[in-house]
């Protein structure tokens, strides 16, 4: 690749590129970053504007920090300068896209992409990005340093009207899965009308394309091949829901995963119809996923003192919030539901978080509800409503005995993953 070598990065071929102009005292790179803290010697900042910040103002202090040159709609030495930097990182990321010459499977949906992309790639045996990486700057990073490899899976998420459009331009995926539709980022996003429309957008974009079931309820596209527990093209069957695993069959193969819950069941589903779409060895795939290692905060187990908690709280949105509770409600014994704020649901929000308020009613008598709807929940349905972390943690030590399942469901920005750090250790 000219002006790319590996994982390098030549100026001059990136103002070619983008349209842009190469300043003297430009240097090859071999990483980037839009992030001005995490930029060094060796790694391109890209200056990009932001919802509080814009990058230009951080581009001499990257300079300074070694950074060998800056994408920016500025000119001074040690820059490339574009129009438009946000555009200019589309542009790198398709051409860095175009060099792989192996299968990307893209992800998307309202709910469960970053647990669906992981059992794809360790299901698949193909890289991925880490974390959840998935917007325009971390895909262009992750095309940057994929080397050789069969297919590669990434994760596209949006919250604002056409990001689609633009991730599925940079990511020119051969197959598109989308796990889920429903309420999420409204406040960018608007409606759920536009969400199902925005997120649709991977499917049309993709040659091979494949849906939840529950997601091709609310589509019409040709082509579309479904998966589902008890339903679509591709089944899950026979499932077996127990709090540190879950199995199924998937046609004579019984699939057995080191996680509970609806979303692990989905995205394993979802590996195997993508396995056989490729014509790859589904008990290979099945085999891999027996060993499956998900991102903290995704039902995640963890034994403190006797109380079994279930760490949930990476994300959530009133689709996530409503498959835990249903996992929740095939599991016995006494469990308490400690509920913290779905985050960007916009206007609508009141009504989704008491809506989410009679599900919790549905599954336990033991309701704790954090956060600014935490009264009017408390209110319609019954339960306890707190303010803080703090008080949460006091309440359930005084209220929660040994052989009890704490849930912990909440928005990124809530935190409430905390609880668990905060929680006294034997002997402490």
């Amino acid at each position: 690749m000219k002006g790319r070598t590996g994982g390098e990065l030549r100026p001059e071929w990136v103002a070619q590129l983008t349209g842009g102009k190469a300043y003297p005292g430009v240097r090859a790179a071999h990483d980037l970053h839009w992030d001005s803290r995490q930029v060094g010697p060796g790694v391109a900042f890209f200056a990009l504007p932001g919802s509080k910040a814009h990058g230009r103002d951080f581009a001499h202090e990257a300079l300074a920090k070694g950074a060998p040159f800056v994408v920016t709609d500025q000119g001074h030495p040690g820059a490339v300068q574009v129009r438009h930097p946000e555009r200019a990182l589309l542009v790198l990321g398709r051409a860095l896209r175009d060099r792989f010459g192996g299968t990307v499977v893209a992800v998307g949906g309202s709910s469960g992409k970053t647990t669906t992309k992981e059992c794809l790639a360790q299901g698949l045996g193909w890289p991925a990005p880490e974390g959840n990486l998935n917007n325009a700057p971390g895909l262009a990073r992750f095309f940057l340093h994929l080397g050789e490899a069969p297919g590669c899976v990434v994760e596209l998420g949006i919250d604002r009207p056409l990001e689609m459009a633009e991730l599925t331009y940079l990511a020119r995926p051969n197959l598109g899965v989308l796990t889920a539709l429903g309420a999420e980022h409204l406040e960018g996003l608007g409606s759920l009308e536009n969400v199902i429309r925005e997120e649709s957008w991977l499917l049309w974009a993709s040659p091979v394309r494949l849906a939840s079931a529950q997601a091709a309820e609310q589509l019409r596209i040709p082509g579309l091949k479904t998966y589902g527990i008890g339903e679509g093209d591709f089944q899950a069957r026979d499932l077996e829901l127990a709090l540190d695993s879950s199995q199924f069959r998937y046609g004579e193969l019984r699939v057995r995963l080191p996680y509970p819950g609806l979303g692990a069941v989905l995205g394993a589903l979802a590996a195997l119809a993508v396995a056989e779409v490729l014509g790859q060895p589904l008990g290979e795939t099945a085999e891999r996923l027996a060993w499956l290692k998900l991102p903290p905060g995704r039902m995640q187990q963890l034994e403190l003192g006797g109380i079994r908690f279930l760490n949930d709280a990476y994300n959530a949105n009133p689709l996530s919030l409503k498959a835990g509770l249903e996992f929740l409600q095939t599991q016995r014994g006494r469990k308490w539901l400690v509920l913290g704020q779905m985050a960007e649901l916009g206007e609508e929000a009141p009504r989704y978080h008491l809506e989410a308020a009679h599900w919790a009613a549905q599954v336990s008598p033991h309701r704790v509800f954090i956060g600014p709807f935490a009264r009017a929940q408390a209110a319609e349905v019954g339960g306890v409503a707190l303010e803080t972390l703090e008080e949460a943690i006091q309440f359930l030590q005084q209220n929660v005995q040994p052989g009890d399942l704490v849930y912990l469901k909440a928005s990124r920005s809530v935190g409430l993953e905390r609880l668990l750090e905060l929680w006294p250790r034997e002997g402490a």
